[in-house]
């Protein structure tokens, strides 16, 4: 069966209008100054709260630098030469904190003695944040007419298109 232009605009248009569940958070590792020689990651970490689900974002100078996460011991001697994973393709990477613990990253393009390395702990992920309370909250169906009420708007908003959808 064929699934009809006109409802997959009015899917789409709903799943628009649906609040965001997702708590995960990206940083730029670095912030401003991204992933580079003589930045405090230290400070940079301290200043943050990271959770499982959330994600780091390496940006750097492509062929320069790179990212390699490796354990505490080869984080303390800045030794990348048994990674647990190294990216050093393009000129960004992106991990996603995947359970709780302390992360450890380095450059090893002998940048690593200059303070590119970061240590992160996460902990573990936030709940989604719960729905604002409604004047309608003690009657059954309140979720459900704000399901309908979107519904009816992205009726009308197809059904007004000046072409066919």
């Amino acid at each position: 069966m064929a699934t009809s232009p006109r409802l997959l605009v009015v899917v789409s248009f709903l799943l628009a209008m649906a609040p965001v569940l997702s708590v995960a958070v990206r940083f730029y590792v670095g912030d401003r100054s991204r992933w580079a020689p003589n930045v405090n990651y230290t400070d940079w970490a301290d200043r943050h709260e990271f959770h499982v689900g959330d994600w780091l974002q390496f940006d750097y100078k492509k062929d320069t630098y790179d990212v390699v996460q490796v354990n505490e011991t080869a984080y303390e001697t800045c030794d990348a030469s048994s990674p647990i994973m190294s990216y050093s393709r393009g000129h960004n990477f992106v991990f996603q904190l995947n359970h709780t613990g302390r992360f450890y990253f380095i450059c090893s393009r002998g940048q690593c003695w200059n303070g590119m390395k970061v240590s992160v702990l996460a902990q573990p992920a936030l709940p989604p944040p719960a729905m604002p309370p409604s004047s309608h909250a003690s009657r059954p169906g309140g979720v459900w007419r704000w399901a309908s009420l979107t519904a009816m708007v992205g009726a009308a908003v197809v059904g007004s298109l000046p072409f066919p959808v």
